[in-house]
């Protein structure tokens, strides 16, 4: 059994942490944590920016090409700008607006004024996007039309680690999506797991982002890590030709979902365009997976494709803040039903009958999840019990940690 606070009636399963491992200490709750972390997110992207300021940070193909100093410098015009509609620390600004540099410069400009960005999905219908936006109680939104908010410059520094800093929205085919808090030691012990675990040097990365940035995956995952690095994040919102992306934006890292990656074979097949690449992530969540056809068929395609590369398979929920579980696809068998050990410092246990054989409902704590839904508190208390998220899984846990799907996909009632 684990330390600290156990989920009634579940068996927690404990293994060597990995990804960054020797900074993280077990907190007084039980839950492992990061000592080491920045007092919030803004803080880690200032000194990243004073270190990397004429580097590239954001291109958008077809589009500006930003420096750090560049991208700071409007983010905090932004900011300003908010400062001036009277948003103030702890204020809701709404970013919903396709994936680009623009989207890039809001989510920060947000940030920098001291608001919790409320992440919407462009590809949201209307009346869905309408509700995120009335449930978040938005005080102000970045949309796509018209100009940004521009003023004189400003930075709020005076969040801290338990203080919310994202707000992202889950369960885009539902009725109402759920909103879930993330706080900046969420994002920050995030950026900390996949930086560790993806080893992610500070050379210069430019990683190719399909993902898109209103989910977790995307903003989370790759957007905050690369930047972390001092990495340039390439995105090609619209792009035709993804295999001339590759070779004019001396593309290293591709981030994607197997879905997206399963469209791009037959333009990759036929341009052969994938020597310079050395890392491949895949985002293989809940709704992703289900909707990717074969992912052991398309790790083999991008072995060809990719000879040169090392591939991931990153399981997660945005309540985890997209992470949680990672397989190396590089050597690892093939498997449709793979989800991957658990990394950085998320931990797992399986709730049910069988929970002691190694079979049940999948739960996950670690310093990357989130406390509570937004202005749910029923759902809240359905799927959090204390420091455990409930994923709603149904799951296998063999002796060396790797996690397997089991035939029964959902737990009733979840």
């Amino acid at each position: 059994m684990g330390h600290g606070e156990h989920e009634p009636g579940a068996a927690v399963f404990e293994f060597p942490a990995t990804g960054a491992a020797t900074q993280l200490r077990r907190g007084t709750d039980g839950v492992l944590r990061y000592g080491d972390l920045n007092p919030a997110l803004t803080e880690l992207l200032d000194l990243r920016v004073h270190s990397f300021a004429n580097r590239e940070a954001v291109v958008e193909v077809g589009g500006p090409r930003l420096t750090y100093r560049e991208l700071w410098h409007s983010a905090s015009r932004i900011a300003g700008g908010l400062q001036g509609h009277g948003i103030g620390y702890g204020d809701r600004v709404a970013v919903h607006m396709p994936t680009g540099a623009r989207w890039v410069q809001a989510f920060l400009g947000a940030l920098l004024s001291g608001a919790v960005p409320v992440l919407v999905p462009d590809a949201l219908p209307t009346v869905l996007a309408e509700r995120v936006i009335a449930d978040s109680r938005a005080d102000f939104v970045l949309g796509p039309e018209g100009p940004l908010p521009d003023s004189t410059a400003y930075i709020d520094d005076g969040a801290a680690l338990d203080d919310p800093a994202l707000l992202c929205y889950t369960g885009a085919r539902q009725a109402m999506p759920a909103g879930v808090e993330l706080t900046n030691e969420n994002l920050l012990s995030a950026v900390s797991s996949v930086v560790g675990a993806l080893g992610l040097p500070a050379d210069g990365v430019r990683n190719l982002v399909l993902l898109p940035l209103a989910h977790a995956s995307g903003c989370v995952d790759q957007l905050l890590p690369t930047f972390a690095v001092g990495g340039t994040v390439v995105l090609a919102p619209g792009a035709r030709r993804l295999a001339d992306v590759l070779v004019s934006e001396r593309i290293d890292t591709v981030s994607a979902t197997p879905r997206i990656f399963a469209g791009l074979v037959p333009e990759l097949v036929a341009r052969r365009a994938g020597v310079g690449v050395r890392r491949i992530s895949k985002a293989c969540h809940r709704s992703e997976r289900a909707a990717a056809a074969a992912p052991a068929t398309l790790t083999a395609a991008l072995r060809g494709l990719f000879p040169d590369a090392k591939q991931w398979s990153v399981w997660g929920a945005t309540e985890t803040s997209g992470i949680g579980l990672m397989v190396d696809d590089t050597d690892l068998a093939d498997s449709d039903a793979t989800l991957g050990f658990a990394f950085g410092g998320t931990e797992l246990a399986l709730a049910g009958p069988q929970a002691s054989a190694g079979h049940g409902e999948l739960l996950c704590r670690g310093p990357n999840v989130s406390r509570r839904y937004w202005n749910d508190p029923d759902a809240s208390a359905a799927r959090f019990s204390g420091s455990w998220f409930h994923t709603g899984d149904f799951v296998s846990i063999d002796a060396d940690g790797l996690v397997r799907l089991e035939p029964v996909r959902r737990v009733s009632g979840l």
